[in-house]
């Protein structure tokens, strides 16, 4: 896809192109502006797959911090279990580093919204990295947790399969894409499922906001083949076949620039 050409910093060495891809972004398609502030990372989401079932929002209550309203679309609500590569992190106007800025990650988050502002919520956040599972959940209060994993490509077809080193609970499968690539339509679930530009977390106890800044989303539905998913069974979500998702897509990935946390009160 184009945008790995464009934004591949994973490769880039250098930092004067760095600097420059670093603040050609685009902004016409966001619902709020981003902060006048620096970001504070980059990195890219890629070959995503997007596994998503309709669950009961008393289930979902129970995770959700006070002071954000969980969002639902038609009266339903939906968790999404999501393995995709995370690649080229780097803190703003820095090189990649090889061996860290790279690595499999498994996130399971539901969509909430705060002051008219609608966001994503990340239950767990399963990686092969222990420096990313050291340091989010003390810069940004997110619930890394360390695992074994990886993923392959193959055309369309993107297979996956981590465990959590403490714990065990893994997820096996694959998904292979169908049709043509395709934007959100306004208004429409896949919308709802996917143009989001901020997370929302508990940092040192306080409700905080991270934005996140990428183009819209390309995709393609998908059909999955999930072997096993303790992972998603693990949380008492109400799901009835942790195994058969009730939406599928699958996506080459966004190229992202992320901003600190603030307080939501700021």
């Amino acid at each position: 896809m184009e945008w790995v050409v464009l934004y591949d910093h994973s490769v880039a060495t250098d930092l004067n192109l760095i600097r420059k891809i670093d603040v050609n972004i685009r902004t016409d398609h966001l619902p709020f502006p981003m902060p006048q502030r620096p970001h504070s990372f980059v990195q890219q989401w890629r070959h995503l797959s997007f596994l998503h079932w309709e669950v009961d929002p008393v289930r979902l209550a129970p995770y959700i911090p006070e002071g954000l309203e969980l969002d639902i679309f038609e009266e339903k609500a939906y968790i999404g279990t999501i393995p995709f590569m995370m690649t080229g992190v780097r803190p703003r106007l820095a090189l990649s580093v090889p061996g860290i800025s790279t690595f499999p990650e498994f996130n399971i988050r539901t969509y909430v919204r705060q002051g008219g502002k609608a966001g994503v919520f990340f239950i767990t956040l399963d990686a092969q990295s222990r420096v990313t599972c050291l340091y989010a959940p003390y810069a940004y209060g997110l619930p890394y947790l360390y695992a074994k994993g990886r993923l392959d490509v193959d055309g369309n077809t993107y297979s996956w399969r981590s465990k959590r080193v403490d714990g065990g609970q893994e997820l096996i499968g694959s998904c292979m894409g169908a049709g043509e690539t395709m934007q959100a339509e306004p208004g429409s679930l896949d919308e709802f499922l996917f143009e989001r530009y901020c997370l929302y977390t508990l940092h040192k106890k306080k409700l905080c906001i991270a934005y996140t800044h990428h183009d819209p989303w390309v995709f393609r539905k998908g059909e999955a083949e999930v072997i096993s998913n303790t992972l998603t069974k693990s949380y008492d979500l109400g799901i009835s076949n942790v195994l058969k998702p009730d939406l599928v897509h699958i996506s080459g990935g966004v190229f992202v620039h992320m901003w600190s946390v603030e307080d939501v009160g700021e």
